[in-house]
C-alpha cells in the first residue's frame, strides 16, 4: 500500500482555460492523453459510505469499477479508495468482463460495509498533467447516471487532483495552487442529485 497526499481544488468550468495558462506558466507537463473514465460506485443499503464521506469518518472507504472507454486500455478494474487514520491510499484489482457481470447482479461483500450493490455511474475526462513531484489530473464534463439509467445531471465545475507523497508539505503544496482548495467527492455529489 502506498499512502499519498491528495489535495482537491474546484475550478468552476468557465475559468478551465485560465487554469491551464496557470499550469503552462508553471511548465507543468502533460503526463498522459486526456481520455475517458467511467466508474461504477457501490454502497450499501444503509448508504454508509456516503454518510461517512459526508461525515469524514475514518477508517472509510469506497469501491468502484472503473474502466476508460474509448482507449486501447479496455480492462476493468475492481477499486477500494481508502481513507484511514494514517493517510489515504487506492487498491486496483484487473478483473474480467464475467466477474464484473457477476458484481453488478450479486453486488460485492465488504468486510466494513457488508453486501454493497451498484449505485451510480459517474462520467468524466481526465487530463493528467506533472509539475516536480505533483502529479494533476483534472476531471471535466462530469456526469452522473443511476445504475438503473436515470440521468442524474451534470456538473458545472471541473475537479483538480494534486497527488503527490506523504512526506511533502501540504502548505507548500497549497502555496504553489493557489486555488479553492475544497473536499469533494464525485460520488457523494452524484449520490446528492439522486
Amino acid at each position: 500500500m502506498s499512502f499519498r497526499i491528495e489535495e482537491k481544488l474546484l475550478i468552476h468550468n468557465n475559468q478551465l482555460l485560465e487554469f491551464k495558462e496557470f499550469l503552462f506558466k508553471k511548465k507543468a507537463k502533460q503526463h498522459y492523453p486526456p481520455r475517458k473514465v467511467k466508474s461504477l460506485y457501490f454502497e450499501n443499503f444503509r448508504d454508509e459510505m456516503y454518510t461517512d464521506s459526508l461525515e469524514g469518518t475514518v477508517p472509510r472507504k469506497k469501491i468502484r469499477v472503473r474502466n476508460y472507454p474509448n482507449s486501447e486500455n479496455s480492462s476493468l478494474y475492481l477499486e477500494m479508495k481508502i481513507s484511514s487514520v494514517e493517510g489515504r491510499y487506492k487498491t486496483s484489482k484487473k478483473i474480467n468482463q464475467n466477474k464484473f457481470s457477476e458484481i453488478k447482479n450479486l453486488g460485492i461483500y465488504d468486510n466494513q460495509y457488508g453486501a454493497c450493490y451498484p449505485k451510480i455511474f459517474v462520467e468524466y475526462i481526465r487530463e493528467y498533467y506533472k509539475f516536480n513531484d505533483i502529479r494533476i489530473s483534472i476531471d471535466k464534463d462530469i456526469s452522473y447516471t443511476l445504475f438503473s439509467g436515470r440521468k442524474l445531471g451534470n456538473d458545472v465545475n471541473s475537479i483538480v487532483e494534486l497527488k503527490t507523497n506523504p512526506n511533502k508539505d501540504r502548505d507548500d503544496i497549497l502555496n504553489l495552487f493557489p486555488f479553492q482548495r475544497i473536499r469533494f467527492s464525485k460520488y457523494c455529489n452524484g449520490y446528492e442529485k439522486i
